[in-house]
């Protein structure tokens, strides 16, 4: 196996176990399934405040993060097609971006979301 093989597998392999973990985490906080917690999910004081924030926030976020950890994945398979350690870079680099993209669309959502619910501790 020569070098840049070598590389591409273990950088597809390593995308493909990040969008996976992404795209778990977007299904299990929309669901309910994985609730406010202090290392995944989007961790406002507005999105925290309370069991149906969290879940309003995720439910409002999931579908767009889920296309963030899909475009990783798909990402992953064009590195494995990559003739260069350039263009693995640019594949890279361009999958990373759109998932920074989507994630942080999705967090905008979340918190939009979650601050539109109606607390006691506000007025209507």
């Amino acid at each position: 196996m020569d070098e840049l093989l070598v590389a591409k597998v273990i950088v597809a392999v390593v995308m493909t176990v990040s969008g996976a973990v992404i795209i778990w985490a977007a299904r299990a906080t929309a669901s309910g399934r994985l609730g406010r917690n202090e290392i995944t999910g989007i961790r406002t004081a507005s999105t925290l405040s309370s069991d149906e924030a969290w879940l309003a926030a995720h439910r409002a976020a999931r579908s767009v993060t889920e296309a963030g950890g899909w475009s990783v994945v798909a990402a992953a398979v064009a590195v494995l097609a990559t003739a260069s350690p350039v263009q693995m870079v640019v594949v890279v680099g361009a999958g990373t971006t759109l998932l920074l993209v989507l994630v942080l669309v999705g967090a905008r959502r979340g918190v939009r979301a979650a601050t539109a619910l109606p607390r006691p501790d506000r007025p209507a």
